[in-house]
């Protein structure tokens, strides 16, 4: 009981941090989201801000839902429980724990005309490596990929496996939605390289 009333304190005030920042940011978004369902990716240390560009961005051009695979461990639910303050939703599983599970889920988001997310390096590593996950999901439904990132001119970044990064107040921040693409018909190795520069094609700063 202890532990889920701190849960629900942390979530509050990091929630209230991250709005409070961003609020104090300059933004600019660049490129738009396909019509149809899609796969939306971005690496593991964008997660911080990466609620926002649905919220104020994404969301005005696409009203499906969006669910985000997110793992089964404790810092998992920490993340679920923060991005439900911005209308997004969670399939809970990795590639470790819960894959099954997973999978199936992320499947039937697909079917139903929704939305999912994938952090092609989450939960754990190594830090921008692509997971199979990427690879066999779009392959099964047909649906596209959509690489997405922000960039931002002055940042923290914290000490942990993925250098989390998060902007700094008044800093100016730069959200970037690629094109989307394909992976049908592609091996697995040539599939990861194709996300790979679809990333690269939306650095910035």
């Amino acid at each position: 009981m202890k532990n889920k009333f701190v849960l629900k304190i942390v979530q509050y005030i990091i929630t209230a941090l991250l709005r409070l920042i961003f609020f104090t940011c300059k933004k600019t978004f660049k490129g738009a989201p396909p019509s149809e369902p899609f796969i939306l990716l971005f690496w593991h240390d964008r997660l911080a801000f990466m609620p926002f560009l649905r919220q104020d961005f994404i969301q005005k051009t696409c009203q499906k839902d969006f669910y985000v695979v997110i793992s089964q461990h404790g810092d998992g639910e920490l993340i679920t429980r923060i991005i439900s303050h911005f209308g997004i939703k969670a399939v809970r599983g990795s590639s470790k724990k819960g894959a099954v599970s997973a999978m199936i889920a992320a499947l039937k988001v697909l079917k139903n005309g929704d939305n999912l997310v994938i952090t092609p390096d989450g939960p754990r590593g190594p830090r921008h490596s692509i997971s199979d996950g990427c690879v066999s999901i779009p392959q099964k439904t047909g649906a596209k990929l959509v690489a997405v990132s922000y960039s931002s001119s002055s940042s923290w970044h914290f000490k942990s496996w993925d250098k989390m990064e998060l902007p700094k107040p008044f800093s100016k921040v730069e959200f970037m939605i690629g094109e989307a693409f394909s992976v049908d018909g592609l091996e697995p190795h040539a599939a990861k390289e194709k996300i790979a520069q679809e990333f690269a094609k939306i650095k910035s700063f």
